[in-house]
């Protein structure tokens, strides 16, 4: 009979063993393509979507990011691609507070990775048909659809490399805020009512290569129940937040760690 060896790394199907590793897998995802745009929406709208005890940050700001994500090793070299919407946020729990960005949706166009980041670290992932990056006399641009229907696209124009000043500006933003934060919730069997309820942090760290700054834009396509059944209330839901004003547009080229020994993924309050 099956028994769970509690030292063991388990997933759906448990009764299978604890997930396979090998001495090659690593967290680091060895060649990562990224397009960045963002823009400040109206606070009311984007805290309807953000849980207790999370609220908006200073600045209501809405961060759309496109990865290309090759050479990853704990997928023996595999790659996919995904669309992530974040919302600045603050969490004001009983024990600590964090200042960062709180995943709203991130649509990845591989089951595995979708499995792994919902179940261990929370992250609300969902599947979607991610084009590659394009770049046609400069302009970059990735969409994304489901149900062969696509909802969104993403455009980036007029890059240049960035000023120092830009660079330590940048940095001094993000200190004390590289906390990506999510809501793990797992309805109970059957649909109706929890199983599970938390709020959680997934560190990373990501290392540079090459980084651009321009002008970029987002367009949102809504859609009916009978184009997108499953996702069409959150793809309307992001295509009405408003935009008040766009931000600097960045396309950066590095690679990511999801595994930082000294700042794993856990669970905050």
């Amino acid at each position: 009979m099956f028994k769970l060896d509690p030292q063991g790394s388990y997933m759906m199907p448990a009764h299978f063993g604890p997930r396979p590793f090998s001495p090659k897998s690593s967290g680091w995802y060895r060649d990562v393509t990224s397009m960045t745009v963002a823009f400040v929406t109206e606070r009311e709208a984007l805290a309807a979507y953000l849980p207790a005890p999370y609220r908006v940050a200073d600045i209501p700001v809405v961060t759309i990011t496109y990865a290309c994500n090759r050479q990853v090793d704990w997928l023996a070299g595999h790659g996919y691609n995904l669309v992530a919407v974040n919302a600045a946020a603050v969490f004001e729990g009983e024990d600590e507070t964090l200042e960062g960005n709180f995943t709203l949706i991130m649509w990845e166009d591989l089951a595995d990775p979708i499995l792994t980041g919902r179940e261990m670290q929370g992250i609300p992932k969902v599947y979607a048909d991610i084009t590659e990056h394009s770049v046609i006399d400069g302009h970059w641009h990735t969409s994304a659809g489901h149900f062969g229907h696509k909802f969104l696209d993403v455009n980036i124009t007029n890059l240049r490399e960035p000023t120092p000043e830009e660079v330590v500006g940048n940095a001094r933003a993000r200190k004390g805020k590289d906390n990506p934060m999510a809501w793990r919730y797992m309805p109970a069997v059957g649909g109706f009512g929890q199983a599970l309820n938390d709020a959680t942090t997934y560190p990373s760290e990501n290392v540079i290569d090459e980084a651009w700054v321009g002008e970029g834009s987002a367009a949102w396509q809504h859609l009916t129940w009978e184009q997108n059944p499953t996702q069409f209330h959150i793809v309307n839901a992001l295509a009405d937040l408003p935009v008040l004003s766009w931000l600097p547009a960045t396309v950066a080229r590095g690679s990511t760690n999801l595994v930082v020994l000294d700042r794993l993924p856990r669970r905050i309050s």
